[in-house]
């Protein structure tokens, strides 16, 4: 069984999830609720298997050894560091990445 790797949110990352819940959360409370639970319990599959994500197509995010998590609409920008995964940026797929990363 492959050793367990411990998640690690950066604040920016903790603040997008929590833009995310209230803008859902605008039209619909419980489908913002359950829509972040799915969200996190999908990161979550990054503490048994990191390499999960794919590595992105922008050579800039490359060099500085990002994957990024697909789900849904959404992208997930993280970082292997040792043991701990750091969940960088979440971000709805339609946004410009260019400053966000």
């Amino acid at each position: 069984m492959p050793a367990k790797h411990t998640l690690r949110y950066l604040p920016v990352a903790q603040d997008d999830l929590i833009e995310i819940f209230d803008f859902i959360a605008q039209d619909s409370p419980n489908h913002a609720s359950s829509f972040v639970e799915k969200l996190d319990k999908r990161i979550s599959l990054l503490e048994s298997n990191p390499l999960l994500g794919r590595v992105p197509r922008n050579t800039k995010l490359q060099e500085y050894d990002y994957r990024v998590l697909i789900i849904g609409s959404y992208l997930v920008f993280y970082v292997i560091h040792g043991q701990t995964v750091e969940i960088n940026r979440v971000v709805h797929g339609s946004r410009s990445l260019d400053h966000l990363i």
